[in-house]
């Protein structure tokens, strides 16, 4: 039986896991204020990932409009934010 470090044990599990989308995308939540700033982090809700795909809702249409427009930008953030290319897409509802 081979020695892990606790983080890289916890990393391996994660990676391995069903969860895995799920604190991804709640370190897109804790992070989403400063990636996108305040009026349209207060506008957005529900940050999923599956698949690699971010999934962002908001009712408001005219910033929905604007997102569709900004989605190669907010990949690129996100990403950058994360220190890892987890995201492959991004899909506006």
């Amino acid at each position: 039986m081979g020695q892990y470090k606790i983080g890289d044990a916890i990393k391996q599990f994660l990676n391995q896991s069903r969860i895995k989308g799920d604190i991804q995308a709640l370190q897109i939540e804790e992070l989403w204020e400063k990636i996108m700033g305040k009026t349209i982090s207060r506008y957005t809700e529900n940050l999923k990932i599956i698949n690699r795909t971010l999934f962002i809702t908001t009712n408001v249409a005219p910033l929905k409009q604007e997102l569709m427009y900004q989605k190669e930008k907010i990949k690129l953030r996100v990403n950058e934010a994360l220190g890892e290319k987890l995201i492959d897409e991004v899909v506006i509802k």
